[in-house]
């Protein structure tokens, strides 16, 4: 079975497709996207892809490696994204060709259902306490949240109390929360935040710390015992080598769609596996990238939650489930989703919603200030 053609989507809210094909007629999918970033991101698929066609689509690690190690410069978030949407499509061709799911590829199932999370609260979180309770009527038992808007590098302890009786609205509802600082948070203030934030034990407080300060991440640990979680911004295995080396984190975040694919992940969760750290898919993304995600949550023991994108704040012009032929994959029951059954990534793509959708304007992040002008994290 030789790979024929790729061809790629860029659909609402903020998502980019792509169909791989093969010259027997069965097709997978992937989804290869930086947020805000599609077109680039494209472009770098066209061009990993060119050294594909004709190939064996079956050979899997071997594409891997052709396409990382195929150019002088490697890494980053673009080429690795790119690489990613291409290898979820392939195993997806690969699982439909032997009629399994991925996860039956690699190893075989590790659980039988898998602990899910939702967003509530949006970029500068409101009304957090009822959007808990709604979450908890919808069958979920853990919720994330943004802990703050922009920070500056010192801030006001009137900003501090803000976050901490947002986050006790939150635990009052009775649901788990995860806080996500978002790299907007820098070591002063994150020292503090954390620190504020233990008497609610948060689930994980996620990206304390920007990943390009390791040096932060190992100060705010002394500073708390609430589980660091990172990694959404880190891309492959060797990414993830010094913040597990170095005991940092007691949680990962591979995202599916920037780290590698399903087969890089697995790897990668197997190195946290080996540190005693617990993994929790970043997926604020479409209904492909959380098909891989559940693939790999299916066969991997140290897999504890799965970030998805239901309802989120992002997204506004669509939502997960409406480019799936069988939404019911992504049921949520009792705060889980089953481990998919069906072949491939386990997910019907609706290909016809998809190609009419297609071509939408391209979403931007936004860009923030602080009160005095300067540039803010986002």
């Amino acid at each position: 079975m030789r790979i024929s053609a790729l061809e790629l989507f860029a659909v609402p809210p903020r998502w980019l497709f792509l169909k791989l094909s093969t010259d027997e007629g069965i097709a997978g999918w992937g989804e290869p996207i930086v947020e805000g970033r599609a077109a680039t991101v494209a472009a770098a698929v066209g061009e990993l892809g060119e050294a594909l066609i004709g190939r064996d689509a079956f050979r899997i690690e071997d594409h891997f490696q052709t396409m990382w190690r195929g150019g002088f410069y490697r890494g980053g978030p673009v080429l690795t994204s790119a690489l990613s949407g291409i290898e979820q499509a392939l195993w997806d061709v690969k699982g439909r060709a032997l009629g399994v799911p991925a996860w039956e590829l690699l190893g075989g199932r590790a659980r039988d259902r898998v602990r899910v999370y939702g967003w509530i609260g949006g970029d500068r979180p409101e009304d957090v306490g009822a959007a808990a309770r709604a979450a908890r009527a919808a069958g979920l038992g853990a919720v994330k949240m943004n802990a703050t808007g922009e920070l500056h590098y010192l801030d006001s302890e009137a900003r501090v109390e803000e976050a901490v009786e947002r986050v006790a609205a939150v635990r009052e509802a009775g649901v788990d929360v995860a806080v996500d600082f978002h790299g907007r948070v820098h070591r002063a203030m994150a020292k503090r935040l954390a620190q504020a934030l233990e008497p609610h034990r948060p689930l994980f407080i996620e990206e304390p710390a920007l990943p390009e300060h390791p040096e932060a991440l190992r100060e705010i640990a002394r500073h708390t015992t609430v589980p660091i979680a990172c990694g959404e911004r880190l891309y492959t295995r060797w990414g993830f080598k010094e913040v597990l080396s170095a005991g940092i984190v007691d949680v990962i975040q591979p995202d599916l769609s920037h780290a590698g694919g399903l087969l890089e992940c697995r790897k990668i969760a197997a190195m946290a596996e080996a540190y005693d750290v617990a993994v929790a898919p970043h997926c604020p993304l479409g209904p492909i990238a959380l098909a891989a995600s559940l693939q790999l949550d299916a066969c991997t023991p140290n897999v504890v939650i799965q970030e998805q994108s239901l309802g989120m704040h992002y997204n506004e012009r669509a939502d997960l489930l409406d480019y799936v032929r069988e939404p019911e994959v992504f049921d949520v029951r009792e705060g889980y989703m089953a481990v998919p059954e069906g072949p491939g990534l386990g997910v019907e793509i609706d290909e016809e919603r998809v190609r009419a959708a297609a071509g939408a304007d391209p979403w931007r992040n936004p860009l923030w200030r602080r009160d005095d002008g300067t540039v803010a994290e986002w």
